[in-house]
């Protein structure tokens, strides 16, 4: 999907929206938390007073929860944000697989399997939230080969699961090291689904040809790829308030935006929108520091003429960009 001559660049802004747990632990069924679902009030506000309409993409426990339902039920009546669906297998029923590294990629999972749980988190989003999702995120990001085909079949019409610039082999998962920034369709039998990827640019002296220096070096470990960094020659810089500086993601918007990327597409995790449950809010000054990252790089994006958008919106222009 490529932007028309007269069109700029649009930003979505997509939270996976899910349980409290430690991600350093062995996956569990049993043992999370839910005690940053109030969060997600302020958070709404927020972005609602930013006049951005994010789409918070739930998994199952978050659906199970009534106050996640109030708090996002009310904000979608209000036209305020949008819901999808987020899929952590170890905890979405049918539970009939071994809880592993390997299986918590949705994608390495038997196609009956995977369809069921695609299936039992639809209809209870469809349930508790009287609508049915057509936004799709794969928990970890874990796209599998025949995962778009089910997609289409249980009507979902994007997706936003491929990481752009990242690799997960080395836990079991998906390679994305060359999947592109820019939206593309997914055609199978049973429709397309639109692909919008998570934007992640790469910076330093190199520019984009420093893509394979980045991910050769990067292979000895973050401190590798850290150190090319540090030294200006090449670095990789997602869109994300989680361990990315301000003025690291501005410099990431204006790449995307010189390279004309349709739709820059921001992520983050619910958990953080409370201090202690995830590496990158420690603190309730990690939490004023999470906010006010929001407010600098809102009003980049601002200056730089890239406005808020959709699921909507996206799908929308994606289907004026189609060829005929």
């Amino acid at each position: 999907m490529e932007l028309a001559a007269d069109e700029r660049p649009r930003f979505w802004v997509t939270i996976d929206t899910e349980e409290d747990f430690d991600w350093e632990a062995p996956f569990a069924r049993t043992g999370y938390g839910l005690s940053s679902i109030p969060a997600l009030a302020d958070c709404q506000r927020y972005f609602a007073s930013a006049k951005v309409k994010p789409i918070y993409l739930v998994d199952w426990p978050v659906v199970a929860d009534d106050r996640a339902v109030d708090i996002l039920g009310a904000a979608r009546a209000d036209g305020a944000c949008e819901i999808g669906a987020q899929l952590h297998p170890w905890v979405t029923p049918p539970h009939d697989e071994e809880v592993s590294a390997r299986n918590s990629y949705t994608g390495n999972l038997p196609r009956d399997l995977q369809r069921a749980k695609m299936i039992a988190l639809r209809d209870a989003i469809r349930d508790r939230f009287a609508m049915m999702p057509t936004v799709y995120r794969a928990g970890r990001y874990g796209l599998g080969e025949e995962t778009a085909a089910m997609l289409a079949e249980l009507g979902f019409r994007c997706d936003t699961s491929v990481r752009s610039g990242f690799d997960y082999r080395f836990g079991h998962g998906p390679d994305y090291r060359n999947a592109p920034l820019h939206p593309w369709w997914m055609r199978t039998a049973a429709g397309a689904v639109l692909e919008v990827p998570v934007t992640t640019v790469f910076g330093g002296l190199l520019g984009r040809a420093g893509e394979p220096v980045y991910h050769r070096v990067a292979r000895n470990g973050t401190h590798a790829g850290a150190a090319l960094a540090r030294l200006g020659i090449v670095e990789r810089i997602a869109l994300t308030p989680e361990g990315i500086p301000a003025d690291r993601a501005c410099k990431a918007i204006d790449i995307a935006v010189d390279l004309r990327v349709p739709v820059l597409n921001f992520s983050f995790h619910s958990p953080s929108l409370q201090p202690g449950n995830t590496p990158y809010v420690r603190s309730q000054a990690d939490l004023d520091l999470f906010y006010q990252w929001w407010d600098v790089v809102l009003d980049h994006l601002a200056r730089r003429g890239v406005e808020a958008t959709t699921a909507a919106d996206i799908m929308a222009m994606a289907a004026r960009r189609a060829p005929g």
